[in-house]
């Protein structure tokens, strides 16, 4: 039963003084580990403070889609909004003809790796699909569907037969070559794929998870012939990923350098894991717990991001089962980033150099779905809150170009390091020192170092480097974030519930909605 109590209580000082005499006992009790970077007291901040934001994260929404636009491949729609962007690479094709047209680029270069653009799929799928009011309020949802289905039209056109997935278009090595637009490109574009034979169970895993969540989210909005499309194939990358297994970047050898993956059971559990939420078929629920159980995927891991779903897979089944060890779980990963994660000394989680700010939104974005949960909630959405302002601004500076104060200038991106045609486009722009003649708005850098420098240039891609990926999590947790402002209660289960039983218990959308005030 939900535990409901007075809303006075909660603002009254005898609340506040309980709070703080708790927080100050676990801060005793329970000090950083001595190789961290201790967190500043003032950086675990009260909810009060945070209660309302300085940013237009409904800005930031529409301009992070804005971003996808400017990434995309193939035949572009009569309402692009990019007027720097034309068609490109129509000419995309499988080992057999196949039409491997559209999806995203990857970054500022023109390779499509399937792996970053299935991760960055299902993390918007997710967002969309948890925080419907974050698309809504900011007049975006059309838009964010159309973003989900540019990559799902892609997948499911590399997706070429049950046991056959292509992994990527374009070589990167020749690639790297050019500098200029991707409308004049007239390189080489080999592609290349795993099947049966060179197997690759991450990469059909990580697919199959998209496709599920794609479904998800089509389905909820209505379109479901597109949805049961993108089940269908969903459920054969699932057993292809399933009966054949290996690491993709052993098959697919031009990845290796780029993409390489370490293991592939949390791909298995994280695709299992979603196609039970897209079908809530028990076969699908049994198949996650056996590969969590399996894979040894109970530990606490550092981050969630791409290769690396353990953290996402603990959150799911928790959804799924309400199982108390899974709570322990997820309670342990986001505590863990809450107060003993490394710190820059503005506040910044530091948890892997390369695509510092997108490892940080990964989490934030995740330990709101745990709050959704009931664990923590407004703890989470405080972390939530203090990261992506750091983003925005609280850090002295905007790390989304287009974007508040003082934003990127020289985002590493070839497109829009372009002057307008009919200008010619080369190495000498690479290597130019003024800012990026196009705005590539709504794009999230890599960020900065453990000491809050950042270097904006171009050629320094370590800190302007932007990819598909990096803004997904980004754009999720805004979305998150602007729901809560929505409807600041409801947003949230009641922990309590969860403490009733360890079995069958199952939490439901943002449409089934509990107070816990």
């Amino acid at each position: 039963m939900a535990l409901r109590c007075s809303t006075q209580f909660f603002r009254s000082k005898v609340y506040k003084l309980l709070v703080l005499t708790v927080g100050l006992l676990i801060v005793t009790c329970f000090p950083a580990p001595s190789d961290s970077l201790a967190v500043p007291r003032s950086l675990i901040a009260d909810a009060e403070v945070l209660s309302n934001s300085k940013y237009d994260y409904e800005e930031a929404l529409r301009m992070s889609l804005l971003f996808y636009e400017a990434q995309r491949s193939g035949k572009l729609p009569e309402d692009n909004r990019i007027p720097w962007r034309g068609d490109s690479a129509l000419e995309d094709r499988g080992l057999n003809g196949e039409d491997l047209t559209g999806g995203y680029y990857d970054a500022g270069d023109y390779v499509k790796f399937v792996w970053t653009q299935a991760a960055a799929s299902t993390m918007i799928a997710w967002g969309i699909h948890s925080a419907p009011l974050g698309y809504i309020k900011s007049g975006e949802l059309s838009r964010g569907l159309d973003c989900l289905r540019w990559a799902s039209d892609f997948l499911l056109k590399c997706h070429v037969a049950p046991e056959e997935l292509y992994g990527q278009v374009g070589d990167f090595r020749i690639d790297q070559k050019f500098w200029g637009r991707p409308e004049d490109m007239n390189m080489t574009r080999p592609a290349y794929k795993i099947d049966a034979e060179k197997p690759g169970s991450d990469l059909a895993g990580e697919v199959a998870a998209a496709l599920a969540a794609t479904s998800l989210v089509f389905r909820e909005h209505g379109d479901v012939e597109y949805a049961d499309l993108c089940l269908l194939h969903a459920k054969e990358l699932y057993q292809f990923a399933r009966n054949h297994r290996g690491l993709y970047h052993l098959s697919m050898k031009a990845a290796a350098q780029y993409y390489e993956s370490t293991d592939y059971g949390d791909e298995l559990a994280w695709a299992a894991a979603w196609l039970y939420k897209a079908t809530n078929i028990s076969y699908y629920l049994d198949e996650a717990d056996h590969f969590y159980n399996t894979f040894r995927l109970k530990e606490r891991p550092n981050e969630f991001s791409l290769g690396r779903r353990v953290a996402g897979v603990q959150v799911l089944m928790m959804e799924f089962t309400g199982r108390r060890d899974l709570k322990a779980a997820v309670t342990s990963f986001c505590d863990y980033q809450t107060y003993h994660q490394r710190r820059t000394p503005k506040g910044l989680l530091c948890i892997e150099r390369e695509g510092a700010l997108s490892h940080a939104a990964n989490v934030v974005f995740l330990c709101m779905q745990a709050a959704k949960l009931g664990i923590s909630p407004k703890k989470y959405e405080n972390l939530a809150k203090q990261q992506i302002n750091y983003m925005l601004g609280d850090s002295g500076r905007s790390f989304v170009v287009g974007f508040g104060k003082n934003p990127p200038l020289q985002p590493h991106h070839a497109s829009s390091s372009c002057p307008m045609r009919p200008e010619t486009c080369g190495w000498e722009n690479f290597r130019s020192k003024d800012p990026n003649p196009q705005i590539l708005y709504g794009a999230l850098v890599s960020g900065p170092n453990e000491n809050d420098l950042f270097i904006d240039l171009r050629e320094e891609f370590i800190y302007t480097e932007v990819t598909i990926d990096y803004n997904a999590g980004f754009q999720s947790a805004l979305a998150m974030l602007i729901h809560l402002s929505q409807d600041p209660k409801s947003i949230y289960y009641d922990s309590d519930a969860n403490k009733s039983t360890d079995n069958n218990l199952l939490f439901g959308d943002s449409k089934q909605q509990l107070e816990i005030l």
